[in-house]
């Protein structure tokens, strides 16, 4: 399972993901083949720069195609958690590590589409060390390097994008 494709997801954002789908499958399909029969038109296909373009852009809508197909075939679909201080999924998470604080969504980056939050999936180490855990819980995690690193939580409140 890709990291893209493992993870929560808000009803909202799968309601997007799933019409953003709607729409590369549908008029997206339609228009890049209409882009790629005009340019095939123009000729010789070696030099015909709109044609490759036409086609790149192809590639890169059927690798969204697939990404957001897969994600949402995977995803676990729930509502925005209630705000009682426990870290779920969905939760906007502030945590000491290190001795320096950091605030990062637990769940899917799709969540916080066209945000410059940072997101850690409820499935990586970190995730899943403090998912669960209440503010003011200390715990600790393997880091990939086989280090322990320490986490406090400080506070933990619902997402609301």
């Amino acid at each position: 399972m890709t990291e893209t494709a493992a993870g929560f997801l808000t009803q909202e954002a799968h309601d997007r993901l799933k019409a953003e789908l709607d729409q590369l499958t549908g008029e997206g399909r339609l228009e890049i083949a209409r882009k790629i029969e005009e340019a095939r038109e123009e000729g010789d296909l070696k030099e015909n720069g709109g044609y490759h373009a036409a086609r790149e852009e192809q590639g890169k809508m059927e690798a969204r195609i697939r990404q957001l197909t897969e994600l949402l075939q995977n995803a676990t679909i729930g509502e925005t958690p209630p705000d009682d201080g426990v870290v779920e999924p969905g939760m906007l998470v502030t945590v000491e590590i290190f001795g320096d604080e950091e605030t990062f969504l637990l769940g899917n980056r799709e969540i916080a589409d066209g945000s410059d939050l940072q997101v850690f999936s409820e499935k990586s180490a970190m995730g899943a060390a403090i998912n669960g855990k209440s503010v003011g819980d200390s715990t600790s995690y393997e880091a990939p390097n086989g280090k322990t690193i320490g986490v406090k939580i400080l506070a933990a409140k619902p997402y609301t994008g």
